[in-house]
């Protein structure tokens, strides 16, 4: 049961393989920012250095230096699941970003996700509404891109308009009044 329920959750949960992003042919020089090609690593750094202070700053202050796995390949990607999606990101284990998501916003976006399990446990973050949990990441991360395709700009106008009533009190203080 040891050897085997690993060995399942590597080929069936392939998000999982963020345990070990080397046996997916990703390398990680420098502690928690992993890519699959070595070339691109300073444009990796620079986007997540950039996106750690900015969430930091202006969203809330992040635990210890979360793990981001930069695939500039579709085959990378691939390897940790991410499909379809631009980004993952798995409570406060880490995130995926695929190829077409090294922008700052979409790494503050993910990043924000990253805040969230943090600040609310990532089995609460399961539990929230969709509206509050992405309508906050692309609200916050400053994503330019409007409108989004439905229902995601739907999610931000109503997470915009929940926040412009909460007066003085916190997002994370709101958040957790049932």
């Amino acid at each position: 049961m040891l050897v085997v329920v690993p060995v399942v959750a590597w080929f069936a949960v392939r998000p999982v393989r963020m345990v070990a992003p080397g046996l997916s042919g990703v390398s990680c020089p420098s502690g928690p920012v992993c890519v699959d090609d070595p070339a691109k690593f300073e444009e990796a750094v620079l986007l997540y250095t950039e996106g750690v202070a900015f969430v930091s700053a202006r969203v809330s202050p992040l635990d210890g230096n979360p793990k981001m796995i930069f695939c500039a390949t579709q085959a990378c990607a691939d390897a940790f699941g991410l499909g379809a999606r631009s980004a993952v990101t798995l409570g406060t284990f880490g995130t995926v970003v695929g190829p077409r998501a090294w922008k700052p916003f979409y790494v503050r976006h993910e990043l924000i996700h990253h805040a969230q399990a943090g600040r609310l446990g990532t089995i609460r973050l399961l539990f929230e509404p969709a509206w509050f949990v992405e309508g906050m990441a692309y609200a916050l991360s400053e994503d330019p891109r409007t409108p989004l395709g439905e229902p995601f700009e739907s999610y931000r106008r109503k997470f915009l308009l929940w926040r412009s009533a909460l007066g003085e009190q916190s997002v994370w203080q709101a958040s957790r009044e049932p």
